[in-house]
């Protein structure tokens, strides 16, 4: 038989109020329809309505008696709230925190590209499409150019792009000379042209079962005229995740470089890989070339010490902003 509170649920769409179930006794009320609810993990989720003011419209968290002082409401800047189980244990926490890096670093990143108006994107180590349909979801509609160069990965990210005309899948890994390489390919999205380090080795286990696989490295200055075919007035942004090899592969675009009106790039505190950049080589090098940060995202974090092994570094030229928004 319904609760009470069931009960209740169901009658109050007959009142116009919306309700969202969230977890067994817990659901969201709402005045107005057309929120969006992105889970931040088991125990929490974050509410936002685009740019309309959010504090307005949401009437509250509804919860059994026994957890009526729960969820913490957190204001997550204008348009959205974070509901936060007051409860959740340090592992739930870690959890929310990545999720939550997650959707900033995603929208940060949606957003610089369309307010500087990019137009195709270089997507380096494409992996299975994953960076791809995040982009999509955030609304992101230009031109997308991956390179994934392990064979079996290619090939299930041109099934995953093959309905969608403006992405393109290139099957190499991108460097600053062309050749014949070999990839140690291992489970998931962390092969890697270089060996990992002993760290790498002690953190990731999947390291211990590495194969080999021979590979074809390009230069993107060697395929950026084709990539970029048909695209008037190029606005290309670069989006690097090479596990390691970025600035390689940054060296490879060659006179192009200055063509990118911002990139993307995992920058590491903790190396992983054998002869990887350190943080502070990685962004004197950006910056050498115009690029300058707007966001910092943690991609890794030891959850025994809390410290980031990797973050997202976003950046951008702020020379290439487009006349019409610079005003």
């Amino acid at each position: 038989m319904p609760t009470l509170r069931r009960r209740l649920l169901e009658f109050l769409p007959k009142l116009n109020v919306h309700v969202k179930d969230l977890e067994s006794g817990a659901a969201l009320l709402s005045r107005r329809g057309g929120y969006r609810v992105t889970p931040m993990g088991s125990r929490s989720w974050l509410v936002s309505r685009g740019k309309n003011k959010f504090a307005d419209h949401v009437a509250s968290m509804v919860t059994g008696a026994a957890a009526s002082a729960r969820w913490r409401p957190v204001s997550f800047g204008p348009g959205a709230r974070l509901f936060v189980d007051a409860n959740q244990d340090a592992e739930d926490e870690w959890v929310m925190q990545k999720a939550a890096h997650n959707y900033l670093a995603a929208r940060n990143v949606a957003s610089l590209l369309d307010h500087y108006q990019v137009n195709c994107v270089f997507d380096v180590g494409a992996n299975i499409g994953q960076y791809g349909r995040q982009l999509r979801k955030y609304g992101y509609k230009g031109r997308i150019v991956s390179f994934e160069p392990v064979a079996a990965t290619a090939e299930k990210l041109r099934r995953v792009a093959e309905d969608d005309p403006e992405w393109r899948v290139y099957p190499y890994a991108l460097g600053r000379e062309e050749r014949v390489d070999t990839m140690n390919v291992v489970y998931g999205s962390m092969s890697s042209l270089l060996d990992p380090t002993t760290f790498g080795n002690e953190r990731y286990k999947r390291f211990r079962n590495t194969r080999p696989e021979e590979i074809h490295v390009r230069r993107l200055d060697s395929l950026a005229d084709e990539a970029l075919k048909g695209i008037d007035d190029p606005r290309p942004y670069l989006k690097l995740d090479t596990q390691g090899y970025d600035l390689e592969a940054f060296a490879g675009a060659g006179e192009w470089t200055g063509e990118f009106v911002g990139l993307q790039s995992e920058v590491a505190l903790m190396r992983i890989y054998e002869g990887m950049p350190r943080m502070g080589e990685a962004i004197e090098t950006y910056e050498a070339e115009g690029f300058e940060i707007t966001g910092m995202f943690p991609v890794t974090r030891e959850e025994t010490t809390g410290r980031v092994l990797e973050f997202d570094c976003v950046m951008v030229r702020a020379d290439m902003l487009p006349p019409s928004t610079s005003q």
